[in-house]
């Protein structure tokens, strides 16, 4: 027999294997200041390129106002208890409804975290009868809801049709003469490649196979579709969505998220999804912070505008200086470099130090062994002089990378 921490100690996993040299710089880094284009990080300002804050909404003037009058009227313990017990308010019914009529749904229930919040809806819609089909490359919320089920689940090929009709017809299979049913689950847009789901394809499908579809919309509430509502209304087939999912912690800046469709259906997810009904309600300053922050979507979308414009700059000016952004379709954008995880250190190290550029790095297993993703959030408050400067240190860097000035044995260790 071994002692549990002994064997935790030895596993480590993935990351925590490089914990003593990453700790506090390349993985769990402190950006200090207000929230913006520019912070400061060990001391230095940067540009900063690595906050899901499309909109620029987590700095703006009203949404800090409303913040701090609700916190303080309402301190942040009020409501107190689970929902269902003690914990309702008008506000918490007025989000949810305004938050249907935006993503044009029938109702709508609040979850208080986005991850939390897609584990348990999985956990909550399907019994052991049911099949799940999903989206191989889904996020990991997905992937730790489908591990809950207790039935069958088969993943297809990441955005492949014919590989999601293989799947269908296998679902099909084990659900006939039963009580079960399909569930087929995919994102909007994918956070890491910015690649949208192909939701319009998987609701034709419809046509041929019974099943309800669950979209994952974090990264495209507020960027993406004529208003906003997402990457349902980008592609014309929002009605074809069953189960729409949003969280705050993006286009919000904020932070839990919601979960909509047909009146029945969220009747169901409110009176049974456990990680709500055994959980303190989300704070009224929260709730508040979220009415106006969707306020702010429907009454200034000029945001969206310079969100876009900002967009379109950085994947044009990357791509004409021959960096890889790989097809992304979002305002997610990724850097693709060929490269070991100590050149990928050394990278970050370069553009943080000597260029004053901070985005996200992502190594193995998040992507494939060789492969460095540099991942770039751009947001309305990034300026085109800020897309010109980044554009510029990428070519710079990776002609570094491909003259091998990067190389190590090891991965540079920070004091």
């Amino acid at each position: 027999m071994k002692d549990l921490f002994d064997k935790l100690r030895e596993r480590r996993g993935p990351l925590g294997q490089y914990s003593k040299q990453t700790h506090g710089y390349f993985m769990f880094p402190k950006l200090e200041g207000e929230i913006g284009s520019h912070m400061i990080f060990r001391g230095k300002k940067v540009l900063t390129w690595s906050l899901n804050n499309y909109l620029g909404l987590a700095n703006h003037p009203e949404v800090r106002k409303a913040d701090a009058e609700a916190a303080a009227k309402y301190g942040l313990a009020l409501p107190m208890g689970a929902r269902m017990m003690s914990g309702d308010s008008n506000f918490h019914q007025q989000l949810e409804s305004e938050l249907a009529s935006f993503v044009k749904k029938e109702d709508a229930v609040l979850v208080n975290f986005g991850y939390q919040g897609m584990v348990s809806a999985i956990d909550c819609l399907v019994d052991r009868h049911d099949v799940i089909v999903y989206d191989a490359e889904s996020h990991a919320c997905i992937v730790d809801g489908v591990r809950l089920h207790m039935g069958k689940r088969f993943a297809y090929n990441h955005n492949d049709m014919e590989s999601l009709e293989k799947q269908l017809q296998r679902a099909e299979v084990l659900v006939k003469d039963t009580e079960g049913s399909i569930l087929v689950i995919t994102e909007g847009v994918f956070g890491m490649s910015g690649k949208m789901g192909k939701i319009k394809d998987i609701v034709e499908l419809k046509k041929k196979y019974s099943f309800r579809l669950f979209v994952d919309d974090a990264h495209g509430i507020g960027t993406m579709g004529a208003t906003g509502a997402g990457t349902g209304e980008e592609q014309g087939c929002q009605d074809g969505i069953d189960i729409y999912f949003g969280t705050f912690a993006k286009s919000f800046g904020l932070i839990g998220g919601f979960l909509a469709g047909n009146e029945n259906m969220v009747e169901y997810l409110r009176y049974n999804m456990r990680s709500q009904i055994f959980a303190k309600s989300m704070p009224m300053a929260i709730v508040i912070g979220a009415l106006k922050r969707l306020e702010l979507m429907r009454k200034l979308p000029e945001q969206k505008e310079k969100l876009w414009t900002v967009v379109r700059a950085l994947g044009k000016g990357l791509a004409d200086v021959g960096i890889n952004t790989g097809g992304t379709q979002s305002p997610v954008t990724p850097v693709y470099l060929n490269g070991t995880v100590p050149e990928a250190t050394n990278i970050t190290f370069d553009l943080r130090e000597n260029y004053g550029i901070f985005c996200s790095i992502v190594v193995y297993p998040v992507v494939p062994k060789g492969i460095i993703l540099l991942r770039l959030i751009p947001t309305a408050e990034h300026t085109l002089e800020d897309v010109n400067y980044t554009v510029k240190a990428f070519a710079e860097v990776n002609k570094k990378l491909k003259a091998g000035q990067y190389s190590a044995e090891k991965m540079a260790v920070i004091n």
